[in-house]
């Protein structure tokens, strides 16, 4: 790939409950750009969106975005009819990974270890729903809106109860709700780097540690403190290569490209759970995945420098 510095769009921001993270990883990715020596225009998603990509002429653009539009296929579907390369996953792979039915189903045909669930649909009763998840899963369930990133809306009874409380708000998401069998389990994730014409690289194994009785919730991602990254964790070492595997053979299952994070639950029998992938993992520098490439030696400047000559060598090609 050519050295030339580039001129690159950040996308941060739009409709997402997630903006304000984006935000914080546009920041980021902008400043590490910046130090690379490429020309770095921060642009919001609203609706000045595209004639600022129009006038700027972007050689890429980089949608440092969380949860939908941007990180469901819309925004790629846009950035494509403008005729922009940009980082990260296509239309399809894009849409795939962001609903959580279709993505396990899409796991399970992989043979991918992945917890029983039960799909609601929007405008389901949320007590026959949650009479029917009982039936299926038991009490003891996690409620997560079908399309949203971060934990935004997850509800987690791991003593049991009604679940149809948690039901109704995970329907205001819209799109449905997933109600998964419980599982208790250490929180683990894996970053898998996959860089046009290189071959997909599995990174470092993390476990993500929270005070007691806590999780890796909203608050917990992004608060100062609210969590630990242990690299690599106290697991025996065919559990870490089974748990990379594992995240690469899910990154190819949803047709990913660039980079993605799969996250997992690992038992006290050092059993593997695959929750979901995610397309646009956070991005700032002490984000899970800039923290696993600093561990096989990518800098975060590196590594966006990496992403976005990536993308700018793949151009238009539709994934």
């Amino acid at each position: 790939m050519s050295s030339a510095p580039l001129k690159v769009a950040v996308l941060m921001g739009g409709p997402s409950a997630e903006a304000a993270v984006s935000r914080s990883s546009a920041a980021g990715v902008g400043q590490a750009l910046a130090a690379s020596g490429h020309e770095v225009s921060l642009i919001e998603l609203d609706g000045r969106c595209a004639p600022a990509l129009l006038e700027l002429a972007p050689d890429v653009v980089f949608p440092a975005l969380h949860g939908p539009p941007g990180e469901d296929g819309t925004v790629q579907g846009f950035l494509e009819m403008l005729g922009f390369p940009y980082v990260g996953s296509g239309v399809h792979g894009s849409a795939l990974a962001m609903d959580k039915s279709l993505a396990k189903y899409m796991f399970r045909g992989a043979g991918l270890p992945v917890a029983d669930d039960c799909l609601v649909l929007p405008g389901t009763s949320p007590a026959a729903a949650a009479a029917r998840a009982r039936a299926m899963l038991g009490e003891r369930v996690v409620v997560k809106p079908l399309r949203q990133g971060s934990a935004i809306g997850v509800t987690r009874l791991p003593n049991g109860g009604d679940a149809a409380p948690a039901i109704a708000a995970a329907l205001e998401f819209g799109h449905g709700v997933l109600v998964e069998r419980f599982v208790p389990g250490r929180e683990i994730t894996v970053g898998v780097l996959d860089l046009h014409g290189s071959t997909p690289l599995a990174l470092p194994v993390i476990e993500i540690r929270t005070a007691a009785s806590e999780w890796y919730d909203f608050t917990n991602r992004y608060k100062a403190g609210g969590s630990v990254h242990v690299m690599p964790p106290d697991l025996p070492a065919d559990v870490l290569a089974s748990l990379q595997a594992i995240a690469l053979e899910a990154h190819r299952s949803l047709g990913l490209r660039d980079l993605s994070r799969a996250d997992f639950l690992v038992n006290d029998l050092n059993e593997i759970v695959l929750l979901e992938v995610n397309t646009l993992p956070g991005m700032t520098p002490t984000s899970l995945f800039p923290d696993a490439a600093n561990a096989v030696g990518l800098s975060f400047p590196a590594l966006t420098d990496g992403l976005i000559r990536s993308a700018r060598a793949r151009g238009l090609t539709p994934g």
